[in-house]
């Protein structure tokens, strides 16, 4: 079912913080950092998988995903919903359900056997593609994806998460180069303000990953 009803982008951020808190699929560890996948520490790490084991977080946030979408991108501006493999699958799944589109997937490579094929379901020339994704960091992996999109001769220029580490000045520039948008629910700042509302964590912890989050480059030089 199509959702009827737009909260504010604020009312949206920090109920969406509030429901990864809930779940607990916001860690938090300044004394032993977590490696991220460049190699580079941090004291934050967020699960986004989480919430597809949780129907009423799911479902609420796809509702809140899809005003997002319709209220920044149109409420007709998509033929197909996409989803990156492998998180974002399930999520492309629930937005395009909602929507009523058709759902594809993006795998991250062909997958080596019959047609070498990237894209997984019937996607045709000249449709207008969103691209869903769990979560995004720096923009790079997205990039990929849309290509893969783009030589079908169908179009994307917007893609949908849920988290947005919104910490990286380059992200947003990164995909618009590309001639992408990105929309999003929530960001690290988002969380650690709900975090602090919540009492979630200690003290010296939700300083320190403020610390970070205020400079996450220096942060890391300094805590490799």
């Amino acid at each position: 079912m199509i959702p009827s009803t737009f909260p504010t982008k604020a009312e949206i951020a920090r109920l969406t913080a509030r429901m990864l808190l809930e779940i607990k699929a916001v860690h938090f560890n300044a004394r032993e950092p977590f490696t991220l996948a460049s190699g580079l520490p941090s004291p934050t790490y967020i699960d986004c998988r989480t919430p597809i084991s949780h129907p009423r977080i799911r479902s609420t946030m796809m509702d809140f995903m899809a005003t997002t979408v319709m209220r920044d991108a149109g409420f007709e501006a998509f033929d197909n919903i996409a989803g990156g493999e492998t998180a974002g699958i399930p999520f492309a799944a629930l937005m395009a359900e909602r929507l009523a589109l058709p759902m594809t997937y993006v795998r991250k490579k062909p997958k080596g056997y019959g047609r070498g094929a990237r894209i997984e379901g019937e996607m045709r020339e000249g449709q207008r593609v969103l691209l869903v994704e769990d979560l995004t960091t720096d923009g790079g992996s997205k990039l990929s994806f849309v290509d893969a999109i783009r030589e079908t001769g169908a179009t994307c220029g917007h893609t949908a998460v849920i988290f947005y580490y919104g910490i990286f000045p380059e992200t947003e520039k990164t995909l618009a180069d590309h001639g992408v948008q990105l929309h999003y629910l929530c960001t690290w700042a988002d969380v650690l303000a709900e975090a602090k509302a919540q009492g979630s964590f200690d003290t010296a912890t939700l300083d320190e990953v403020e610390k970070f989050l205020n400079d996450p480059r220096g942060w890391q030089e300094q805590n490799r």
